[in-house]
Parts: C-alpha cells; sequence; structure tokens
C-alpha cells in the first residue's frame, strides 16, 4: 500500500519487561530520528499497555488486541487462550487494515502472536527480535514470517532461517547507555568498601535471599552489599539480617531493597565491583555494557528454559561464573566471590570479555532497519 506522509511503526510483544523495554529502547531511538524531521507515528499493540506512563514519555499510541497465554504447564487455560488467540487474530486484522502500519517490529511472546499472523495475512512486512539464547516459541513462529531477525546470541542462529538474521546484541533503553557520575553516592551508599549487588529479578528470589542472608557474617568486613530481594520479601529478608547481626557494625554495609528504579538499577550496576544476578537478557546484557565480572544463577529449567542457555552462553565468553541453583551453597558462594574479587588478573579478564560481549548499537540497528522499510512505501 502506497501512503503519503506519517509513517507508522507498530510494536508488539509483551507480558514480560524482557519483552517490553526493548521495544522501548528501540522507540526511543526512532524518536530521536522524529526529532531529526522524519514523520514517524508509534504504536503499541496488545491486550494491555503494560506501562502506560512509558508509553505516554515516548509519544506511543496504545491499541488493544487481545491473546491467549500459553503455559508451559497443563492447564485448561491454555485450551481456552486458543479462542482467544482466535479472536485476537480477527481484532488484529481488522484494526491492522484500518492502521495498516508500514512495519511490524516484534519482540515476541504470547502477545505478538495474533498481531504477526494478521500482518502477516495483509502483507505488512515484519521484523522480529529474539533476545534469548533460545528461540521462543512466539518468534519460532513468526520467523518464516519475518523479513528481518534480529539476535542476542549466535546459539539462536541455530533454529532460525540463516538469510534473515543478524547479531545485533539486546536493545537497551538511553538512560542505560549513560555514565553516571558517582554511581554509588548518589545511592547514598558509603565508598569505604567494594560494592556487591545482588539482584534475583523483579520479583526476588527466596532461594538467593536465604544464601545471601548465610553470607553476611563472612562478605559484610570486606564488601559493602546492595541486595535487591523483591517486594513481598523484603520485611522478612530485614528482620532475618537484624536478628542474624544483632549488635555488630557489619549491619551498617547491607542495604535492602525491595524493588529498584530503572535509574537505581543502572546506578547499582554502574557502582558495584561485582554483580550477583540471575540470567535474564536484559540483565545479562545490562551488566555486560557497564563491563562488570558477575556470577549469573539462572532460574532453574523446570522453571524457565531460556535462562540456563542464557546464562551459559555468557559465560564461555568468560564474563561470567555461573551457579546452578540447585547446587548452590554458601560457602560455594563466597569462594566464587573471593576467587572473583581477590585475584586482579582473573577480574580484569572477566571484565574486558564482559565489554567486548556488549553491543551499543542494537536499538539504533533496528530503529534504522525500520526506517528503512518505511522509506519503501514513499
Amino acid at each position: 500500500m502506497q501512503r503519503v506522509g506519517t509513517k507508522r511503526i507498530a510494536l508488539v510483544g509483551g507480558g514480560t519487561g524482557g519483552h517490553f523495554y526493548p521495544l522501548i529502547a528501540t522507540a526511543e531511538r526512532l524518536n530521536d530520528l522524529k526529532s531529526q524531521g522524519l514523520d514517524i507515528g508509534l504504536y503499541y499493540l496488545g491486550p494491555d499497555p503494560y506501562n502506560s506512563d512509558i508509553l505516554a514519555k515516548n509519544n506511543i499510541n496504545f491499541i488493544k488486541i487481545p491473546a491467549g497465554k500459553r503455559r508451559k504447564y497443563f492447564s485448561i487455560l491454555n485450551f481456552l487462550g486458543l479462542f482467544t488467540t482466535g479472536f485476537g487474530l480477527i481484532v488484529a486484522f481488522v484494526k491492522l487494515y484500518s492502521l495498516y502500519p508500514d512495519v511490524i517490529f516484534s519482540k515476541g511472546g504470547f502477545t505478538s502472536v495474533p498481531v504477526v499472523l494478521a500482518a502477516w495475512l495483509l502483507r505488512i512486512p515484519i521484523v522480529i527480535h529474539e533476545s534469548d539464547s533460545k528461540v521462543g516459541t512466539a518468534n519460532k513462529l513468526a520467523a518464516p514470517l519475518a523479513r528481518y531477525i534480529g539476535i542476542s546470541y549466535d546459539e539462536a542462529a541455530e533454529k532460525l532461517p540463516t538469510h534473515k538474521i543478524a547479531l545485533v546484541g539486546n536493545p537497551l533503553q538511553k538512560t542505560f547507555m549513560e555514565t553516571p557520575l558517582n554511581p554509588i553516592e548518589a545511592l547514598g551508599l558509603p565508598a569505604d568498601k567494594p560494592l556487591i549487588f545482588i539482584t534475583g529479578g523483579s520479583l526476588g528470589s527466596h532461594r538467593i535471599n536465604n544464601l545471601i542472608l548465610e553470607t553476611l557474617d563472612e562478605l559484610l568486613p570486606t564488601y559493602t552489599i546492595l541486595h535487591q530481594t523483591g517486594p513481598t520479601h523484603e520485611a522478612a529478608v530485614k528482620n532475618a539480617a537484624v536478628e542474624l547481626l544483632a549488635g555488630q557494625t557489619l549491619l551498617h554495609s547491607y542495604f535492602i531493597k525491595g524493588t529498584l528504579t530503572a535509574n537505581e538499577m543502572h546506578l547499582a550496576i554502574s557502582g558495584a565491583s561485582l554483580v550477583i544476578s540471575r540470567a535474564g537478557s536484559g540483565s545479562i546484557f545490562e551488566i555486560a555494557h557497564k563491563g562488570k565480572p558477575s556470577i549469573i544463577i539462572p532460574i532453574p529449567e523446570t522453571v524457565s528454559h531460556d535462562q540456563r542457555s542464557n546464562a551459559y552462553s555468557y559465560a564461555r565468553t568468560g564474563a561470567a561464573a555461573v551457579l546452578e541453583e540447585t547446587n548452590l551453597t554458601d560457602s560455594l558462594l563466597t569462594a566464587e566471590i573471593t576467587r572473583i574479587m581477590s585475584d586482579q588478573t582473573v577480574y580484569d579478564a572477566m571484565a574486558k570479555a564482559a565489554r567486548q560481549f556488549a553491543r551499543t548499537d542494537a536499538a539504533q540497528l533496528i530503529a534504522n532497519t525500520l526506517t528503512g522499510i518505511t522509506n519503501e512505501h514513499n
């Protein structure tokens, strides 16, 4: 379809921040192009806006399209979800026909399925991106229909059409690309000891929280610890720490936060000497961009099929150590921290490998690809 005037780019993919925030990172670069005179309209399609404030901040219009969620376990809701997805396909077809964007950018996830199928039926060009080293179900379905496929890990190429693939890394938001001044001071933390930042993901991890509590007496004499516990675990971890370290000045080196804002996360990784984290692709690429040695504790495969492969793919570069949660003890964790932090050669090699793994231009590369497709419709 030929059209002059505003170029329309539709973004889809959600259900998790791992899908949503790379879309926002790409939208930021598209907005930069708008400020340079390119006439672009941005739209986010899905069952809900995920984060309305961020959509509004980035001038992205929300269009509601239903989608059925596919769970990785047996549930009657999986059967009902097929009907929701079928209905979503009809809604997506009607709304896409009315909007008729120049290109669709999909990050995968269950919310993308009806939109991608409808776009293919309408012959709207599709660009997809896979954040993980294992290709998700939605992106496997979309791959034959897509014109271009961006990937974050080499391993993902094994399951995708090679002539469409580009290794671009994972899109990061612009604020994370900046280098903050005095991040430790900005967080209100003391700067007398190296900082270890521990995060169990946005919801936290009961297992990791308990392990950290068991290591405090060994680690706090040497390190300051910032521990993101997850909102539902914060009070319990604080109470346990007070009881464990009662009467000790060590408690002044232990800082607990249930959740961190995006800016606080940026500051924490920037200021840390070592990061202990789950293996979400977004987290790995943020750690790599800051050149921080890390210990990665992936969610067990019985819960997540992506994180373990992400962790080992990253660790093969030499940037991180992987500790499996099922085998992890407080003494093993302490020994690994000591191995990395007490050997400058090991530490420097890990930091160098992290920086080499990082890709700083993923969002810009994808934005350029999307606008290149829109220019075909002049």
